[in-house]
């Protein structure tokens, strides 16, 4: 893929050498997720697992907001012409965030504009965030009816449970700048600079040997809430120590030279 390709449901996509750019393209409806946009999103990142090209993902958004979370208008059309609604784990398709989570390459969440309700946990369910500095970012959900199943499992796990609970009940917004004290945000930078600061960090890990980030991924996702004992002996995602890479790796070190990732 090398040309920018646009789905009708407004996400576009680009592949960049060895990173892949999503970007969510619907600034009249602040990128809200509408159900052919999830759609689409989790065929790219189910697709991004097997295509032996991509080795990081940066996911953003056009327009003054990253994404506002899920389209209102759509549910309530739903309601309206009496559809029941099913919860985020009830429902027929792959649950987005929970694939964005178990794509085994890094996804950098680059966030230029608001990121709230479903657009906060989107960019929870991402690795890395690159945010602009002063954006909002929070999940009103309580204030709506809603229930914030992903943030309100994920969220606790970011950050201190007091202030994760805090957010959660009172659905109130926190800048970008306070997101990053609490560790929420990687880097922190001005508007212009979010979406070339996230591909330099995407194109910075794609440097690196692919076998062993998505080794580190795995990992490190698999292992978080495990015993040391049991995690120190996990053995999950693909084994770089018998890799030739791991050869590669070495030859170019000794020999001062680039190395030259065969990925396998």
């Amino acid at each position: 893929m090398s040309d920018a390709q646009r789905y009708g449901s407004g996400l576009v996509v680009e592949q960049r050498g060895h990173v892949r750019l999503l970007t969510l393209d619907r600034p009249e409806r602040r990128n809200a997720l509408s159900t052919a946009l999830q759609a689409d999103l989790v065929e790219e990142f189910l697709a991004v697992a097997t295509d032996g090209r991509t080795r990081a993902v940066v996911l953003t958004g056009n327009g003054p907001a990253f994404c506002a979370g899920f389209d209102l208008k759509e549910i309530r059309e739903a309601d309206e012409r009496g559809e029941p609604f099913r919860p985020p784990m009830n429902r027929p398709g792959r649950n987005l965030f929970e694939v964005v989570t178990e794509t085994p390459v890094p996804v950098i969440a680059a966030l230029a504009g608001a990121a709230v309700a479903g657009g906060f946990e989107l960019a929870l369910a991402c690795d890395l965030r690159v945010a602009a500095s002063g954006i909002p970012m929070g999940l009103p959900e309580a204030r709506i009816g809603m229930g914030a199943n992903f943030g309100s499992v994920v969220l606790p796990k970011r950050i201190p449970m007091g202030i994760a609970l805090e957010l959660l009940f009172t659905g109130e917004n926190v800048t970008s700048e306070v997101a990053e004290r609490w560790g929420l945000v990687n880097r922190l930078v001005p508007r212009e600079q979010v979406l070339p600061a996230a591909l330099e960090l995407a194109e910075g890990i794609a440097a690196n040997a692919p076998l062993s980030v998505r080794r580190m991924k795995e990992t490190a996702v698999k292992g978080l809430e495990l015993p040391l004992w049991q995690a120190l002996r996990l053995d999950v995602g693909p084994n770089p120590y018998l890799s030739e890479d791991r050869r590669e790796g070495i030859a170019a070190r000794l020999e001062k030279r680039a190395p030259r990732w065969s990925g396998r």
